[in-house]
């Protein structure tokens, strides 16, 4: 199968953005900077990284060493719920920079809904737009918004979201949000896209995995693929960015080389039809400054 280029797309505002990203979630500082590197030099132009994670200034370095022209390289974090407020916001936009060294995030979008604070909420994304005016960064979105939190945010802010970035595989598709997202011109981007792995302690540990699904093994067996790379066509073709994450070198090709697969529509049915309802982590509306605070430190 022969590697043709991962297929780009236009947000709302114009911005484009490979569709395909590299993810760092729970990637530690020591592994990040070497995935990274191994991503870009894989070919991957697009990486996904947060406050929360610990990890930016490893993604940075890897970006800056990869001797890529930072224009070709599509950075992405994350404003974690700590930092939600008018000026704690505006701040967490100067600390994520700083440890990225760069000047302009390409997508800086906010991690939960704070639906217990939801006043704190739109502080924080009002500060976003405050940062997209002053051009800091290109584009803005949201993360792990369902429909009331989406619906909340668009009646009270300016600027549509760019990106919605919330779990989406076979067997937890979120099909309503992802409509709403579609009807306001919000691209849906897919975190745990392959689906069956526990990326949450506590959540789904006894579930089924994907990667074994009968429908899904005999899709891959048809093209002669593996069934992470029908996942992720089957994001692809359904106009979706995808955001997989491996350490490994060959998985992290692997999820790269999809763009020459091209599932029938019976095949994308069947895929669509697996959509149990059941999360592989967290409910968003769960997520409260009391249990998940984190101090998102300076440097």
């Amino acid at each position: 199968m022969a590697q043709t280029p991962i297929p780009t797309l236009t947000l709302n505002n114009g911005v484009t953005m490979p569709a395909l990203g590299y993810g760092v979630f729970q990637t530690s500082p020591d592994e990040t900077r070497t995935a990274v590197q191994t991503a870009l030099e894989t070919g991957y132009r697009h990486v996904d990284t947060a406050a929360g994670y610990g990890n930016e200034r490893e993604v940075g370095e890897a970006v800056r060493q990869s001797g890529l022209a930072r224009e070709d390289v599509f950075v992405e974090t994350k404003v974690w719920i700590s930092d939600y407020g008018t000026d704690a916001t505006l701040h967490a936009f100067d600390k994520s920079a700083g440890k990225l060294g760069l000047d302009q995030i390409d997508l800086l979008i906010l991690h939960q809904p704070l639906t217990t604070r939801f006043d704190l909420t739109l502080e924080a994304y009002k500060s976003l737009e405050t940062l997209l005016e002053a051009g800091k960064v290109r584009a803005i979105g949201v993360s792990n918004f369902m429909e009331r939190d989406l619906t909340a945010l668009l009646e009270a802010t300016t600027v549509v979201p760019a990106v919605n970035q919330i779990e989406v595989h076979p067997y937890f598709s979120q099909p309503e949000v992802r409509a709403l997202g579609e009807k306001h011109g919000i691209l849906t981007q897919a975190w745990s896209p392959i689906g069956g792995i526990t990326f949450y302690p506590g959540w789904g540990e006894q579930r089924r995995s994907t990667l074994d699904d009968p429908a899904i093994t005999a899709v891959a067996e048809a093209h002669g693929v593996t069934p992470a790379q029908v996942m992720l066509a089957w994001h692809l073709q359904q106009g979706r960015s995808a955001i997989p994450k491996s350490v490994t070198p060959h998985r992290i090709t692997e999820n790269f080389s999809v763009t020459g697969i091209e599932l029938t529509a019976a095949e994308l049915a069947s895929i669509d039809a697996l959509d149990t309802g059941v999360r592989g982590g967290p409910d968003p509306a769960t997520m409260t400054l009391e249990r998940y605070h984190l101090e998102i430190p300076e440097a």
